[in-house]
């Protein structure tokens, strides 16, 4: 397919001419590297297929890494540092990795049981620092509650409730305050209801 004589082949490859005579005859392994150029001579490219013939990728480029800069060993599945924080007493004084994996494989046996095998590492996605984690925590926990309080109002639960403020906010505050930013009151304004 190259069309290239065995010497040819060989000043191509970096292997002399009685290598590449001894692999065509079935004498000698070829080296996946010097086979990976040869393909390539030829507008080809080497893959690994699975049992039904699809391609199977290697690992991806962009997949998370360690806080040196590593990839992540490829038989252990990786997960965010604050799901399970398994380090020892010296995780306080440490910065938090963004990304870990169990070192135990029975671990990651029974979370693929339970979540399925990855296809690959996890990529880096915006949010994932331990810092925006927690917050993105806190404000669905603070969406959940309100949505929690809306339910229970519409549903009359609260109507035993006595408000304990109410505001006293003259019209002119109402008049002046587009409801666009922090809350503008009047001059004349003596309510104290700004909680903004």
């Amino acid at each position: 397919m190259a069309d290239l004589s065995q010497r040819e082949l060989a000043d191509h490859c970096g292997v002399s001419q009685s290598m590449v005579a001894r692999v065509e005859n079935g004498h000698q392994d070829l080296a996946v590297r010097v086979l990976e150029v040869a393909a390539r001579l030829a507008g080809l490219r080497l893959a690994l297929l699975d049992d039904e013939g699809r391609e199977v990728a290697g690992m991806a480029e962009d997949t998370v890494r360690d806080m040196g800069g590593r990839r992540f060993p490829a038989h252990l599945d990786t997960r965010y540092s604050d799901e399970g924080w398994w380090h020892g007493e010296h995780r306080y004084d440490r910065e938090q990795p963004w990304y870990t994996f169990d070192r135990r494989r029975d671990l990651r046996n029974e979370y693929r049981e339970w979540a399925g095998t990855p296809e690959d590492h996890q990529r880096p996605q915006p949010g994932d620092s331990p810092a925006q984690r927690a917050l993105a925590r806190r404000q669905e926990r603070w969406r959940r509650r309100a949505e929690e309080r809306e339910r229970r109002f519409l549903a009359g639960e609260l109507a035993h409730v006595r408000e304990s403020f109410v505001c006293t906010c003259p019209q002119e505050c109402d008049e002046l305050d587009d409801r666009s930013g922090k809350p503008v009151h009047a001059v004349a304004c003596r309510c104290n209801c700004d909680l903004a």
